[in-house]
This record gives structure tokens, sequence and C-alpha cells, in this order.
């Protein structure tokens, strides 16, 4: 199969998602197409505006780290505050760049269960990194958003940023959850994800944004989507939400 036909065969499938699915046909399949973060934001704010998602939002809710400068630069743009939802992937112990599944802060937990199978962990084991991993979720979630619930989205629009979306489960996570309590539209957005992503969250996300979707038969990495890219740290994170709340645009 040559370039041409398999760009054609990915178009042809995403042409069966547009009820859910929105995204920029000149970006598909391509690498590098933002500067930074904020720039990805820009890009993810633009495409909101074109479909008028920003008259039906509510509030904007970012997955830390990575998630808050694209949420921060949405918010800003669109005018609509913004939060946190701490949800975080279950690590493989020896890759923590990759992850086999995610857990929300109530403690709803997602496997990735033919990766779990392929890795060959045990029950024990994955109750073990569920462990390890919520005691990390509560540990952001106190330091950045001093634990105060999330009463206030019930019955509420919400759109869930991060930076990227490899596989989908830190964000199928972070719908289930927000889901779970009472949030009336959950909406996803991303400057980038892979194709295998949009296909786990077409069920269960109300409606996905994705400005550069790429298929990932040969792999993904959402830092691919990026010409500058670093892993944040805490002390930047807390950094923009001081910011924001400066501006008003933080619950």
């Amino acid at each position: 199969m040559s370039y041409s036909e398999f760009l054609y065969a990915v178009r042809k499938y995403l042409e069966k998602l547009r009820s859910k699915v929105v995204f920029y046909d000149h970006l598909l399949e391509l690498k590098y197409v933002f500067k930074d973060r904020e720039d990805g934001g820009l890009t993810l704010a633009k495409l909101l505006i074109e479909n008028n998602v920003h008259r039906g939002i509510d509030y904007i809710l970012a997955i830390p780290r990575g998630g808050l400068p694209v949420a921060y630069t949405v918010s800003k743009k669109l005018s609509i505050k913004m939060d946190i939802v701490t949800v975080r992937k279950v690590l493989i112990p020896w890759n923590t760049e990759a992850g086999y599944g995610a857990v929300a802060p109530d403690g709803t937990v997602v496997i990735n269960e033919p990766l779990k199978e392929h890795l060959g962990f045990s029950v024990k084991e994955v109750e073990e990194h569920v462990k390890t991993t919520l005691t990390e979720v509560r540990r952001r979630e106190e330091l950045f958003r001093r634990s105060k619930g999330y009463d206030i989205f019930k019955n509420m629009k919400v759109i869930v940023i991060d930076d990227g979306i490899a596989s989908g489960y830190t964000m199928l996570v972070a719908v289930k959850f927000l889901k779970n309590i009472g949030t009336s539209k959950v909406y996803v957005g991303a400057p980038t994800a892979s194709l295998s992503s949009i296909k786990l969250l077409y069920p269960y996300a109300d409606m996905i944004y994705v400005p550069n979707i790429r298929s990932d038969f040969w792999g993904f990495a959402v830092a691919e989507a990026y010409i500058k890219w670093y892993d944040l740290t805490d002390e930047e994170v807390l950094s923009i939400i001081k910011k924001a709340k400066s501006e008003g645009l933080y619950v």
C-alpha cells in the first residue's frame, strides 16, 4: 500500500466517526506541527471556536501535568474557567514513560487488558501498581486542588484537555470519572491523538476535538507532535494555576 492509499484509508475510516470526532484534515498524519504546548493550545482553541463549542462549555478541565499549558491557553482564548481533573496512568515499572491503564481520584480504574496480559502481570501485581498510582493521584489532588472535590461539575458541560492522547486510557478514566459524578456532557480535547485512542474514546466521550490525528500502526508518541517538548514539574503546574487564578480563569 502506498502512502497516499494509506492516507485515503485513514480518511475514509475517520469519516465514519465524523458525528463525534472533529479534526483538521490538513494536519492528518503530520508530525512536529506545533511549536510547543501553547501553540498546540491555540490550534485546539481555533478548532473549538470554528465549531462553536465554546458557547456550550461550562468548564475546562486539564489533565496534569502536560495538559496544563494547553488548557490554560484554551481557557484564555475562550474566556472559560479552568480546573484540574487529577487522573494518572498506571506505569509499567521498567518503562515510566508508558502505562497499561489509569486511575481517577475516586479509585475508578481502567486497564488495558490485552497489554496487561502481554506483560504477564499477576492480579496481585496489578493491585500493587494501581495502589501506587492512586497514592500519587491523591498527592497531586492535595497539591494541585487542595482536595476540594468535584461537586461543582455535576450537571455541567466540560471539556477535558491533555497535551496529547496516546493509548487513550488516561483520558478514558477521566471521562468515566466525570460521568460517574453526574457531569452532563464530557467532551475531549487535545492537540494530538493516536487513531487507536480515538477508537477507544468514541463510545464514551460526547465529542472529541483533536486537530492532529495520527495512526499508530508503527507506534505513537505525543512528543512527536511538538518541536519543543519536555516534561513539566509540579512547580510549573503550580505556577500556571497561580497565573490562571490571578486572571480570574481558575475555579
